[in-house]
This record gives C-alpha cells, structure tokens and sequence, in this order.
C-alpha cells in the first residue's frame, strides 16, 4: 500500500450475536452507530489527519451510543455504578495513554489521550485517573448518566442467576478502532465498561498497553474484545505484532494462531488489526462481531454476524 492511501477498521465487541439473539431494531442501530463511527474517523483520515486522531474520534462515538459497552450503556459493577476503561496508542513513537476505573469522564478515550499527551504516566486508575480528568478539563458526566435500564436490569438477572443476564450480556461489547494514516503511521484504542457484577476493582484487557491495544509502525495496530482474562494471559496485541515483526507471519496467520491460543485458555473474542502496509482484517471466535471498515480505496463495510 503507498504511503499516501489510509484504512480504517472498528469493532463494538464480540459474543453470542446472531440474528435470533438480536431484534430488527437493535441491528438497525447497532449498524447506524458503526456507520456513524466510520464517519468520524474517515473524515480525519481523508483529509491527510492522524490515525490517533482518527482512532480517538471513531472510539468516542461509540461510547456515547448506549447500545455498546463503552462509555453510556457499560456494564454495572456488583454495587450497581459503571466504572470506565480505556487506552490509546500509537505506532510510530509507541507512545501510549490509558485509564482504568474513571467515573465521571463523559469520553475515556480522550482522558487516556490526555495521559499519553499531557503526562508522564502511562496507566492512570481510579480516583487519581478522575483527578487528572478535571486538572486537565475534560467533559463530566453525572454517574448516572452511564447507566441504562437494560444494564439495571442485567445486574439484577445476575444477582438472580438468572441466564437473561447472560443473554442481555452477549447483545452489548466493548469498542475498539484502529488505523492507517496517509503517512503511514498506525493507532489503535479501546474502551469499555467492563463485565457485569465486577467487584475488587476489577481490569480488563481493554487499558492494558499490549493485551487489549497495541501498536507499532513495524508490525500492526490491535485492538480486541472478550474474555478479559484469557486475553492479558496472553498477551494478545502485543503477540499477533510479535509474530508478524520477528516471524514474518501474515496478520491472518498471527491473529488466527493467537485467537488459538486464547481460546485453548478457556476465552473467546476478537480482534480488528491493520499492518503496516494497509492490509486491515478482523478475526473472532465468536458467532458474531460488531465491526465496520473503510479506506482510502472506497471500501466500505459494515457487518454484525458471521457472514455479514
């Protein structure tokens, strides 16, 4: 691919989505969302902008949408609150933000943004990550603005033991994007509300610079989604990047053998991963994924389950 031409890939989770799993109607926004997503970050990335502004932008749209697990509409801890995820990097320096357990950010992925760019730091968590959030003047949203009533409702079915918080579960993920800039240079970021009923403070893979998000120049840009656990066991963005950069493998061939490995660890998910030469591809291991692509080429896609 030249130099000049830029890719743009984006996921909205991974999980049991297939068309008896989700209405019509939560298909119709769940696509209208992702094409609104693509949007933000093609219209960066046309205009000679960057893949970290144009990651930034197309993450930010998803977790304003309810219908993901990012941002409005997270999954609800065991005392019923949405505490917020998220990470940023980018490929040519390696320079990375991310913030795990903020509240009150309306936007994680621009608070991780703000601790790549504004501090020294590279992980921000908790009490300290909404801290800097205010110093650095971030928009605020009261905590009861993240929650909807299908994740009060979730919570509630868990408590229960109930399988309906398995079913609404699986119909909600966490969001990535990643991207090629005319330049060459590659991003990624993720953002996410976690799992249902979490406790102790629990972290993903989501902010961990590479489990959940990686990026380098020399290799590729990931971002992934689902069982948290299994994919920071293996380390998974930084792994598919290893194996392209020190063993020549295809992106194909890397994500396909480290999705393997994750899933011989009990886990399942997906990933979304652009080369250094351009070449985007999505990979997961579920009966469906979120997802959308565009580039420079005027390919454009827009997808859900597993054939379309």
């Amino acid at each position: 691919m030249s130099v000049s031409r830029w890719s743009l890939m984006i996921h909205g989770g991974s999980g049991i989505i297939t068309p008896d799993t989700l209405s019509a109607e939560g298909e119709a926004r769940a696509r209208a969302a992702l094409d609104r997503a693509l949007n933000a970050g093609e219209a960066i990335l046309a205009t000679g902008g960057s893949s970290l502004d144009a990651v930034e932008a197309a993450v930010r749209v998803l977790e304003d949408d309810p219908h993901f697990n990012a941002g409005r509409g997270s999954a609800l801890g065991l005392d019923g609150t949405a505490t917020l995820d998220a990470a940023i990097m980018a490929g040519d320096s390696r320079a990375a933000g991310a913030v795990a357990g903020v509240t009150r950010t309306r936007h994680p992925v621009s608070l991780a943004r703000r601790v790549m760019d504004e501090s020294p730091h590279v992980l921000l968590a908790g009490a300290g990550a909404d801290a800097f959030s205010l110093d650095q003047g971030l928009e605020q949203a009261r905590p009861d603005w993240f929650v909807i009533p299908e994740r009060v409702y979730q919570l509630a079915a868990m408590k229960r033991d109930s399988a309906d918080a398995f079913d609404v579960d699986m119909k909600y993920g966490t969001v990535g994007a990643v991207a090629r800039d005319m330049a060459g240079h590659l991003a990624a970021a993720t953002s996410t509300g976690g799992v249902t009923g979490k406790r102790w403070g629990r972290i993903g893979d989501s902010p961990i610079i590479g489990a959940g998000t990686w990026a380098d120049d020399r290799a590729c840009a990931v971002s992934a989604t689902g069982s948290g656990e299994s994919f920071l066991r293996v380390g998974v963005g930084h792994e598919i990047a290893a194996r392209i950069r020190l063993s020549g493998e295809s992106i194909d061939t890397a994500t396909t053998a480290v999705l393997a490995e994750v899933q011989g660890l009990g886990g399942t998910g997906g990933v979304i991963v652009v080369g250094a030469g351009g070449h985007a591809a999505w990979h997961f291991t579920t009966p469906g994924m979120y997802r959308a692509r565009t580039d420079s080429m005027n390919r454009r896609e827009v997808a859900i389950f597993s054939d379309t």
